[in-house]
């Protein structure tokens, strides 16, 4: 049974009956032959919810397409079957019941072959940021304990001094006509039998990485409980579909598109994807796959509409009814023009990889209020509160706290975050309106004390975010011999757009309190973000 913070049994188990309701309406549960049910559970208990996945709709939905990559198509029984011959051979090779393998892969059949097997040999799977540098990789993997070692082709001179002494296995192969190399999934999967593995000992762990944005990632296991409150939660607020396409676009090696492929899978949609972002392509894609979701990273939606109204508007997109933004903060401005031009179809997921989803904003509370997060789904508690850990009322600014069944487990190298309640800290602060929705105002350590003012800067960027003639904004606090800290900000501008720092500043100055406004403005062709969106302040300091 899940736990709640400070919820009772009995509401617990309405909880649970809520969601297992809400998932079969969405076609993640639904009838099948009794014998079929059993292969269900027993899934369930001896491969935990990752493993059972796709076991599950590989017995409900068979033949039905579950992927298309680059590659082609997969159905549901062929991804199924791919991932059972994996765990096998690796078993045979010794790679199983609490062993770890680091994993690091674009968005392909690869990464999922390795996510599903690694759940049904009882290996811990931790996935790697593909913008890791050599010592990077390296160090996360010493620090992690890896035995082996799974990657694309093109990552070999990055895990060149990485120790994985049960073997290296290629996920992706860039040039089949190559001369020697490791072995790859695809040979391990076409030499091994495909049927299903014996139970492990436990199920394989998943082990997501911080995104290091302001330091090095640190490792976050994720729990699996036997619970449908997680799919429950997001499903109820997201209709994803099965028989339809679900795009998705953000790094499977990230939470959200982690999780948004699971779903996908879940419901028995096509799940759809590419190993790079590309806006046209993306587009296409989703055209020629009839999908009716997308899923995105903020920054992403700013590519797409780079291309232009008339660009996007001559592609029939009309089976499009949810684009699914997370990963990072959506800015109101740039909800505003997705909706205009897609229609409301916008739904933006808050959280963080500790503490999991905890507030999602449906198109009708982002139309009311567009820089809004939204509100807690069922079986998640947020609070924002004080210094002293006392709840905060409607409008004024604290610390956000989310309590619910997907926080980690603590960091692999001990520590975790700060919890008041049994509510975990996100390292967020923000507010909430007195329609009860959540606006995040920043991160905790990111305040700038300027003048003996506080100032956040995610205000400045969402107001910069507005300016026609800025594509994108940045703002950090630097270093100043008058006013102990001074803002920065780092602005890209629109294409044609000829904005200089005295319109910048004058702009912020003319519509937030005087000390807001930047004392200096950084002109870049982009700003460095990682692979889900999120801008590396840690590099616009060094810029600094």
């Amino acid at each position: 049974m899940m736990r709640l913070p400070g919820v009772g049994l009995v509401n617990r188990i309405a909880v649970e009956v809520h969601a297992v309701a809400t998932v079969t309406r969405a076609g993640m549960l639904g009838w099948a032959a009794p014998g079929a049910v059993v292969e269900m559970a027993q899934a369930l208990l001896g491969f935990g919810p990752v493993g059972a996945a796709i076991r599950v709709s590989a017995l409900r939905f068979g033949d039905r397409a579950a992927l298309v990559d680059e590659l082609g198509s997969l159905t549901y029984a062929e991804l199924d079957q791919r991932s059972n011959a994996l765990a096998n051979a690796w078993r045979s090779q010794g790679i199983a019941d609490g062993a770890s393998v680091g994993v690091l892969c674009r968005n392909h059949r690869g990464f999922l072959d390795v996510m599903f097997a690694a759940a049904k040999a009882g290996v811990r799977a931790l996935y790697l940021n593909t913008d890791f540098s050599g010592p990077q990789a390296a160090d996360v993997c010493l620090r992690e304990g890896v035995d082996a070692l799974v990657y694309d082709e093109e990552f070999t001179e990055v895990v060149a001094n990485v120790v994985a002494p049960k073997g290296r296995f290629l996920a992706w192969v860039e040039d089949v006509a190559a001369g020697e190399r490791p072995a790859t999934v695809e040979s391990l999967i076409a030499a091994a039998d495909s049927t299903v593995p014996s139970k492990p000992v436990r199920p394989g762990a998943v082990v997501m990485l911080t995104s290091g944005t302001t330091g090095l990632p640190k490792g976050a296991p994720r729990k699996q409980p036997l619970s449908m409150v997680i799919p429950g939660a997001l499903l109820e607020r997201i209709p994803l579909r099965g028989n339809e396409g679900v795009y998705v676009a953000p790094p499977m090696f990230h939470a959200w598109g982690f999780i948004s492929s699971l779903l996908a899978l879940g419901v028995g949609a096509t799940l759809v994807t590419r190993r790079r972002f590309d806006p046209e392509a993306v587009l296409d894609a989703v055209e020629r796959q009839r999908c009716g979701a997308l899923v995105v990273v903020p920054v992403m939606l700013k590519r797409m509409l780079a291309l232009g109204d008339a660009e996007i508007r001559r592609r029939d997109l009309a089976a499009l009814h949810v684009i699914a933004s997370g990963g990072a903060q959506l800015e109101g401005p740039l909800c505003t023009r997705v909706m205009d031009l897609f229609g409301d179809v916008v739904y933006s997921v808050y959280g963080s990889t500790e503490c999991g989803d905890a507030t999602i904003a449906t198109p009708a509370d982002l139309r009311a209020a567009p820089a809004c997060v939204g509100t807690a789904p069922f079986g998640v508690t947020v609070k924002v509160l004080d210094e002293h850990g006392r709840p905060v009322p409607a409008g004024r600014t604290g610390r956000i706290f989310v309590g619910n069944t997907m926080s980690f487990a603590g960091y692999t190298g001990g520590g975790t975050k700060e919890m008041v309640d049994g509510l975990m800290s996100t390292g967020d602060v923000g507010h909430f309106d007195s329609a009860g929705r959540l606006f995040i105002d920043g991160r905790d350590d990111d305040m700038i004390v300027s003048g003996g003012e506080n100032v956040f800067p995610q205000e400045v960027e969402e107001l910069l975010a507005a300016h026609p003639g800025v594509y994108d904004a940045a703002v950090i606090g630097v270093d100043d011999p008058e006013f102990g800290k001074a803002l920065r900000a780092f602005v890209v501008r629109r294409p044609g757009s000829d904005l200089d720092e005295s319109e910048v500043r004058g702009y912020v100055r003319d519509n937030l309190a005087r000390y807001k406004a930047p004392r200096s403005v950084v002109f870049l062709d982009e700003l460095p973000r990682n692979p889900a969106g999120k801008v590396l302040k840690r590099e616009l300091r060094a810029l600094a």
